[in-house]
């Protein structure tokens, strides 16, 4: 393994988002009740200003909350699942086994962007403007989601930069 160089940067880079996303899902799964709350009250919009052009976007059935959080947990999974293959695909690329930096690329791409849309389009945009989440003192997640947003995409960046060494061509 070349130590210092873009493939090995993307390798780390990904795994760390991998582990993250791994992480995440574990504490939704095994700390369940925590951040249902948090998906409930958003979608409740029930800590916003309560702007009546607004609240009729509010979904307060519980049974609906819940089908959003628990997809929520299973794009969580399924991201960290993807982003682990693509990790141990970046790996086995510098040990010379498997198909190399070109799948690693594919897959970690896929893996992020995954991550890029559970928290761009599902808590930024839907969260935080549909649901009005910027407005709650209590449960507003935006800065959470921004982070994250920001990482996965600098992470997306990195991996599709020229690599010296011609390793975009293995």
């Amino acid at each position: 393994m070349r130590l210092g160089g873009l493939p090995f940067a993307a390798a780390a880079l990904t795994g760390t988002v991998a582990l993250y996303m791994a992480l995440v899902a574990f504490g939704n799964i095994t700390d369940f009740g925590t951040n249902q709350e948090f998906v409930r009250h958003v979608l409740a919009m029930d800590t916003t200003f309560r702007d009546d052009d607004l609240m009729w976007r509010a979904v307060t059935d519980r049974t609906l909350q819940d089908i959003a959080y628990l997809a929520i947990i299973v794009w969580e999974t399924l991201a960290a699942v993807v982003l682990v293959a693509a990790t141990v695909l970046w790996v086995r690329g510098f040990t010379g086994r498997g198909a190399g930096f070109r799948r690693a690329r594919r897959v970690s791409t896929l893996g992020l962007v995954m991550v890029l849309l559970l928290f761009g389009a599902g808590f930024i945009a839907i969260g935080g403007e549909w649901f009005a989440m910027w407005q709650s003192q209590k449960w507003n997640g935006l800065q959470a989601a921004e982070r994250n947003f920001v990482l996965a995409g600098f992470v997306l960046v990195l991996i599709h930069l020229p690599s010296p060494g011609g390793t975009s061509q293995r």
